[in-house]
């Protein structure tokens, strides 16, 4: 698949549509923008809700591809990420389907597997395979478009990426974090990988730097041409220092979604 020229990029107000709208146009694409919230420097973006089917068809009519950030991030209620995450993907999809776009980049989450037991040092990594086990609703809508993408792949012939995102901020900023976190240029080059690879189907692929203490396998992600450069390692004298290692015995940290299975944060809107 060439590389796409025009890239629809919803949730291109949000924190990483944010630093995406920075980094990919270097790769080449001409990004269109879409996001319920205005898109600061961007008067030219589509402000429209995932609801707004009409909208929708519109924003990717004539698009080579679609990456898919919108979205609740966080944990609220099951009626807000049912319209938000569910369907609202299930609206894009629809859109694409219709007006023949070829592939989608789907932003999944670590939170699909969440409580998934936290890999002891010499234990093996998490396979992408892991049976999926939510940790929240948030997670639960995110395995929900890791279906649905499966579903019209083998039903229309759309093409999917699911990115399970681990944390993707300028710099990790806690211990759990030196684990799955993505720089922002790594997550720029992950979905660069996941727009021009060729023949992907549906692909499942964590999303991470090459950290040195990272928890899961990276191989599906590389297979796309993947490269992390990055590695969260540079952080972890301060980080430990401020807070230590993580404890074995604490509820927060025994599983892949950390504080997400005993007290997840919530979505403020």
């Amino acid at each position: 698949m060439p590389a796409p020229r025009t890239v629809l990029l919803t949730g291109a107000a949000g924190g990483l549509g944010t630093l995406m709208r920075d980094l990919l146009p270097a790769y080449g694409y001409a990004l269109r923008l879409l996001d319920v919230n205005p898109v600061p420097g961007a008067p030219d973006a589509i402000r429209a809700d995932l609801a707004d089917t009409g909208a929708l068809r519109e924003a990717v009519r004539g698009v080579d591809a679609v990456l898919h950030l919108a979205g609740i991030s966080l944990e609220s209620t099951f009626d807000r990420i049912l319209e938000a995450n569910v369907r609202g993907t299930y609206h894009l999809y629809e859109a694409a389907r219709e007006e023949g776009v070829p592939r989608i980049v789907f932003a999944s989450s670590n939170h699909a597997v969440g409580f998934t037991p936290r890999p002891r040092p010499g234990d093996p990594l998490i396979p992408v395979a892991t049976a999926r086990r939510p940790d929240t609703f948030y997670g639960l809508s995110k395995g929900f478009g890791e279906d649905l993408a499966q579903l019209y792949w083998d039903l229309h012939g759309l093409e999917t990426v699911s990115v399970r995102i681990g944390s993707c901020f300028p710099e990790p900023s806690s211990v759990r974090m030196l684990s799955v976190w993505m720089s922002p240029a790594d997550g720029a080059r992950l979905f660069h990988a996941a727009l021009t690879a060729e023949g992907v189907g549906h692909t499942v692929v964590y999303g991470s730097s090459a950290n040195t203490r990272l928890w899961w396998d990276l191989s599906s992600a590389r297979a796309l041409g993947y490269e992390p450069r990055d590695d969260s390692e540079a952080y972890a004298k301060e980080l430990v220092a401020r807070d230590g290692e993580l404890d074995e015995d604490d509820p927060d940290h025994a599983h892949l979604g950390g504080h997400f299975c005993t007290r997840p944060p919530l979505w403020p809107h």
